[in-house]
């Protein structure tokens, strides 16, 4: 995996909003067949950074590439913007999300919600895209809810609907953000399941999470960011298992109760 293509490269990252600092030049490479996860404490800059990973949230400085690729930029500082808006819609297109929250649509189906995207936006055949997220719905175990309404799902149900349809743009890469903060354990480990099988047939994934357990055996590459830097970095077993940094060491003893 050292020598697999980068998916995801950002460089140097500075994101503000307004005089506030919230990433203060951050590295993250994540390679394909990848899974990187993102911990730290609320506030620390997480989910900018996968905003930002994503074009979601403007960065004022710093570089992003994905499969390469440079994002080209016009203006600078809180006036940078992409500057081609092709290249947003395609790599966008390659760069799946799924929110703590959902984001499901109510008025549709859930084999409608999967199926959206993929015919609307990448105006991909309908019947081929139909069995496509009839497969996605059973890899996730939710096939018998094709036909039901978001409101008629549980929460967990809806987060592994939200994976099928992030997975039905058959992405080069899945971002993950705070994917079971919004669950009680037991639908939480619902979607960890679901996870960890994707991870297991090497899908490049960057995961903010919590959840140190799926953060440990899910990650190959795990980043600890403090107020906007990154703390620490490494391979799981070394990060959890002999923590350099006292700041981590806090972290995880406060995140272990």
């Amino acid at each position: 995996m050292p020598d697999a293509p980068p998916v995801i490269e950002i460089r140097d990252l500075h994101k503000a909003y307004g005089p506030l600092e919230v990433l203060k030049g951050v590295d993250l490479t994540a390679r394909q067949g990848q899974v990187v996860s993102l911990i730290g404490s609320s506030g620390s800059g997480k989910s900018t950074l996968l905003r930002c990973a994503n074009l979601l949230e403007d960065s004022q400085k710093g570089d992003i590439l994905f499969c390469e690729e440079p994002i080209t930029w016009r203006g600078s500082g809180h006036a940078r913007r992409p500057a081609d808006a092709a290249q947003i819609t395609r790599i966008r297109t390659n760069l799946s999300m799924v929110f703590q929250s959902f984001n499901l649509w109510s008025h549709l189906t859930i084999l409608q919600n999967v199926m959206e995207a993929p015919v609307h936006v990448m105006r991909r055949d309908p019947a081929e895209v139909e069995a496509r997220a009839r497969d996605y719905l059973a890899k996730v175990g939710i096939a018998d809810k094709a036909d039901a309404w978001p409101a008629q799902l549980s929460g967990g149900q809806q987060q592994r609907a939200a994976i099928a349809r992030a997975l039905a743009m058959e992405p080069k890469a899945l971002l993950f953000d705070e994917p079971t903060s919004a669950l009680d354990p037991e639908l939480e480990q619902e979607v960890v399941r679901v996870i960890k099988a994707l991870a297991d047939e090497g899908r490049t994934m960057v995961i903010v999470t919590h959840d140190m357990k799926l953060a440990h055996d899910v990650s190959d590459h795990v980043i600890f960011l403090h107020k906007g830097l990154i703390e620490e970095e490494g391979p799981p077993d070394a990060l959890f298992g002999q923590p350099k940094s006292e700041r981590l060491r806090g972290f995880l003893s406060a995140t272990s109760h």
